[in-house]
C-alpha cells in the first residue's frame, strides 16, 4: 500500500491557508519539571471547531468536484470529526449528515448541528456509526468523509506536524493521541520526511486500544468492545491505510488508563488553565505516567493536545476522578456506633486532621450493618497522598472501621 509523501501534506497546507489557525506551541514548565525534559504543548484544542479534525475534513471536501459536493457529504463521529466535517461543509457549500453513537456528548452534538449538519444516531460506538454512514452513502449517493482512513484526511492532519517543526525545529519526540490513526499518520509522514531521526509516539486509552494487537498481528484487528472516557479515540479497528502508515513510520504505541487521563486533564486545567477533552490529554497522560519514556537530557518533546470539546458534566466527573487519582479526594465509608454525638465526633476528628468534608450521607439501613451500628459515607478533600494516608491512619487509630474497598 502506497504511503503519502511530504508533498501531499504540503499541498494540503496550501488548501488550508486562511481556513485553519496555526495553533500555539507553548512550553509546559510543570511537565518539564516532572519529566526532566523540555515539554511543549501543541494546542489543537484551540483550533477552529475545537480540534485538529477540521484540517482533514476541509482538505477532503475541498477536493470533491462540484457535482460530488451537490450530492452532500456524510460522516461518522463521536464529535470532533463531526464538527470538523460540519464546519468544512458549511464553508464549502455542501450539505452534511453526521451519524453519531448514542450517548455522544451533548455539546458536540449541539455544535455539529450549529454548523448546519443533520444529526443521526446509530449504535454505541464510532464503528457502529461508521457502518450506518457507509450504508447511507450507498443509498443516497452522499460522499463519505471517513474520519481517518483516506489520503486527503491524513494529509490534512499532517499539517499539524509541519507547524510543529516550523515552531520548534529541534523537537526530538512528538507524542499524540491515537484512535483510528489519521493524525499520527499525517504527522509521521510530514515530520519523518523532514527529520528522519524524530521519534513519533502514539497514545491509546487502555480500554479501547486496537493498535497494540493489530501491530502484533501485522494487520488491523477489531476489538470486541471499547470502554473509555476518551470517546474521541475509542476506535475499535485501525484503518487499512492508517495502519500501513503507523506500522512503518511510528516508533511506539503506548496505553494509558482513564485514571491517567483524568490526572492529565486536572494538571492542564490547574497549571495551564486549559480545557482539554480526555482524548486531547492522552499525550500528557503518557508523559505523566512514564508510559512514554523520555531519556534524561534528551531533546524537546511535543505533546499534541488534540481536542478541547468536553461535556461540562463529564468535566466535573473527570476533575473528581483526577483529584482521586492524585490522592487529593477520598470517598470513605466509615462504620461507627449508632448513638448521639458519634457523627459530630467523626467530623471533628476529620477537622482535626485539617481535611475538608465535601458531603456526608448517614445510614442505619444497610443490611451489612450490625444492630447498633451506622455507616457514614464521606467525600473528603485532602492535600495529597501523604495527607490522605495520615487521615485514614488517624481515623483507624480513633477506633473507626472502614471497608478497605471504600476509599
Amino acid at each position: 500500500m502506497e504511503l503519502l509523501s511530504l508533498a501531499d501534506v504540503r499541498a494540503a497546507r496550501e488548501l488550508l491557508t486562511g481556513v485553519v489557525s496555526t495553533t500555539p506551541l507553548i512550553e509546559s514548565r510543570p511537565l518539564s519539571a516532572i519529566t526532566g525534559v523540555p515539554i511543549w504543548l501543541k494546542c489543537e484544542n484551540q483550533q477552529r471547531a475545537g480540534s485538529y479534525k477540521v484540517r482533514g475534513a476541509y482538505t477532503r471536501i475541498s477536493r470533491l468536484s462540484d457535482a460530488e459536493r451537490k450530492r452532500g457529504v456524510v460522516a461518522a463521529s463521536a464529535g470532533n470529526h463531526a464538527q470538523g466535517v460540519a464546519l468544512a461543509a458549511e464553508l464549502l457549500g455542501a450539505s452534511a449528515t453526521v451519524f453519531m453513537p448514542e450517548g455522544a456528548p451533548l455539546p458536540k452534538v449541539m455544535a455539529t448541528r450549529g454548523y448546519g449538519a443533520a444529526i443521526e444516531y446509530a449504535g454505541t460506538s464510532v464503528d457502529d456509526a461508521l457502518e450506518a454512514a457507509q450504508l447511507f452513502a450507498a443509498e443516497t449517493g452522499a460522499i463519505l468523509i471517513h474520519p481517518f482512513d483516506h489520503p486527503d484526511v491524513i494529509a490534512g492532519q499532517g499539517t499539524v506536524g509541519l507547524e510543529i517543526l516550523e515552531q520548534l525545529p529541534e523537537a526530538a519526540t512528538i507524542v499524540t493521541a491515537t484512535g483510528g490513526g489519521g493524525l499520527i499518520s499525517g504527522v509521521a509522514v510530514a515530520t519523518k520526511a523532514l527529520r528522519p531521526d524524530i521519534r513519533i509516539v502514539g497514545v491509546q486509552a487502555s480500554g479501547a486500544a486496537a493498535y497494540p494487537p493489530s501491530l502484533a498481528a501485522g494487520a488491523p484487528v477489531k476489538l470486541a468492545r471499547g470502554v473509555t472516557i476518551a470517546d474521541g479515540i475509542a476506535v475499535l479497528r485501525p484503518g487499512d491505510l492508517t495502519f500501513a502508515h503507523v506500522s512503518k513510520l511510528v516508533d511506539e504505541i503506548v496505553t494509558v488508563t482513564d485514571e491517567d487521563l483524568s490526572a492529565a486533564l486536572l494538571l492542564l486545567l490547574e497549571r495551564h488553565k486549559m480545557v482539554v477533552e480526555p482524548a486531547g490529554g492522552a499525550a500528557v497522560a503518557a508523559l505523566l505516567t512514564g508510559a512514554c519514556a523520555v531519556p534524561a537530557g534528551g531533546g524537546p518533546v511535543v505533546a499534541i493536545l488534540s481536542g478541547g470539546n468536553i461535556d461540562p458534566m463529564l468535566l466535573l466527573r473527570v476533575i473528581e476522578h483526577g483529584l482521586t487519582s492524585a490522592g487529593r479526594f477520598l470517598r470513605l465509608a466509615v462504620r461507627c456506633d449508632d448513638r448521639p454525638g458519634e457523627l459530630a465526633r467523626l467530623l471533628a476528628e476529620i477537622a482535626e486532621q485539617r481535611a475538608n468534608v465535601v458531603d456526608v450521607a448517614h445510614s442505619r439501613q444497610n443490611p451489612r450493618l450490625s444492630f447498633g451500628e451506622a455507616e457514614v459515607a464521606l467525600s473528603v478533600e485532602t492535600r495529597g497522598p501523604d495527607h490522605s494516608a495520615a487521615l485514614i491512619t488517624a481515623l483507624r487509630g480513633a477506633g473507626y472501621r472502614m471497608d478497605p474497598l471504600s476509599y
